[in-house]
């Protein structure tokens, strides 16, 4: 039997640099220098594509300096104006150049047969990928080459003059934990310099240790209302915790600006036109930034329980493709619904708990809010607060919490494979299909096993 193959995790920290202005120019000068080399290189890779685009990557690089770099065994490379051109270039920076420009036309070929075979086109009259050479590069530094790290406080870079490579030190003013986490590998940084930003981009290969979970799950419902429910559950059907997750602060900022857009839209429009090209750009760009802080915020702390409880999963539903129906008339539901950051809370989660060496898995959206927790059928939502549940007993309980409760329920089924899950959801709650699982289901595998 196969064993599948574990999945690389590559995750990039950013560490702050503080460069004098002397420093930021040189730091300039390295990076121009770098990106007109490439220019140079890809314009070759492209024209030997045909012999190059076969050989594996340990060949490839070998092959390309052939071409260009002069050497005493290679005494008439085919463009040695290059090498005349880019005199003292470090060999490192040399090879990181050719790997990129490498990348570029290998991307590129592949885009254009797909253009060429028709079925990634999205109109008939779509104009063909095209070749750039000017992509906007940043060098990427190999260690004891291109930099080297004295402690985490100062780095020594290799940067150009103008005339001259030369060495400077620079001191690094912020970084993140990953370089401090045991089995966690650096990669090669690549040096970022614009007109906003100094610093390393810092590439880690995470290798988590082996887990020894406990018999638990985190579910996590994600709603409107309450951005997430999460509930821990063991596999016998106990809640050992539950909590609701609602940054209302960021929310409130988001929304607060989403509404001076259509103020804005209206005394532009009136009551008719049509809005410009990048009408409120600025203020959709906040707006991103600070879905982008909600969802790192949520997910952050829903890792935070699992890590907490030693959860063996932590359970989302699959709600890929699920686009939104719009309320009543003059209602704002549709809008609630663009701010719903289902698809980056998961995403984002789920890159956080894989460093941590947990899974993450995703269960039949189905019923799990309209089915009891406690096997008694389906429920109404209160009419005036659509949060609460009415279940067919009478009893009032939070929706969402029901339904991560159900959740959970369904990720423990689908965790354990048991044989009997199929029939699990007994007839006398009416729920059809059986595959619907809740958490009353879990209690009776339970007591079954018991007896």
């Amino acid at each position: 039997m196969k064993t599948k193959k574990p999945t690389k995790i590559i995750r990039t920290d950013k560490w702050t640099l503080n460069p004098t202005a002397e420093q930021r120019v040189l730091f300039g000068e390295t990076v121009a220098v770098y990106r007109r080399l490439c220019r140079h290189l890809v314009g070759v890779v492209f024209t030997h594509w045909p012999e190059l685009g076969s050989l594996p990557s340990d060949n490839l690089v070998p092959a390309i300096e052939r071409l260009i770099h002069q050497t005493a065994q290679n005494p008439s490379p085919k463009y040695a104006l290059i090498d005349g051109t880019f005199h003292k270039f470090p060999s490192y920076y040399r090879r990181a150049a050719i790997m990129f420009a490498a990348g570029q036309v290998s991307s590129f070929l592949t885009r254009y047969q797909e253009w060429q075979s028709g079925p990634s086109r999205k109109r008939k009259d779509a104009k063909p990928p095209q070749l750039n050479a000017d992509a906007g590069c940043y060098p990427t530094l190999y260690k004891g080459q291109c930099y080297k790290l004295h402690g985490y406080e100062q780095v020594e870079i290799k940067v150009f003059t103008g005339s001259d490579w030369v060495w400077t030190t620079v001191q690094i003013t912020g970084l993140r934990d990953r370089h401090e986490v045991p089995g966690n590998k650096l990669l090669s940084p690549s040096l970022i310099v614009n007109s906003k930003a100094c610093h390393l981009s810092v590439p880690f290969h995470c290798m988590p240790a082996k887990r020894k979970p406990d018999g638990n799950v985190t579910a996590v419902d994600l709603g409107i209302n309450t951005t997430a429910t999460v509930a821990v559950v063991t596999h016998d059907g106990t809640v050992i915790h539950r909590e609701f997750i609602h940054p209302g602060r960021d929310i409130d900022r988001r929304d607060k600006r989403l509404k001076s857009v259509s103020m804005r839209a209206s005394k532009t429009m009136g009551k008719g036109g049509k809005l410009h090209k990048g009408f409120c750009a600025n203020t959709y760009r906040k707006c991103q930034n600070i879905n982008q802080q909600i969802s790192h915020i949520v997910s952050k702390r829903i890792v935070q329980i699992a890590n907490e409880f030693n959860s063996e999963a932590i359970v989302f539903e699959n709600l890929k493709g699920w686009k939104a129906t719009g309320g009543r008339k003059r209602s704002n539901l549709r809008q609630r619904f663009h701010g719903w950051l289902k698809a980056k809370i998961r995403d984002f989660t789920e890159l956080k708990w894989q460093e941590l060496g947990g899974k993450v898995i995703d269960i039949v959206a189905a019923y799990t809010s309209k089915l009891a927790y406690d096997g008694s059928g389906l429920v109404r939502r209160d009419s005036k607060n659509y949060a609460l549940a009415k279940f067919s007993s009478g009893k009032r309980y939070n929706a969402d919490l029901n339904g991560s409760q159900n959740i959970a329920a369904r990720g423990i089924l689908k965790l354990t494979r048991r044989k009997d899950s199929e029939d699990c959801s007994s007839k006398r709650s009416g729920r059809s299909p059986r595959s619907w699982a809740c958490l009353c289901d879990l209690w009776t595998l339970d007591s079954s096993r018991l007896t």
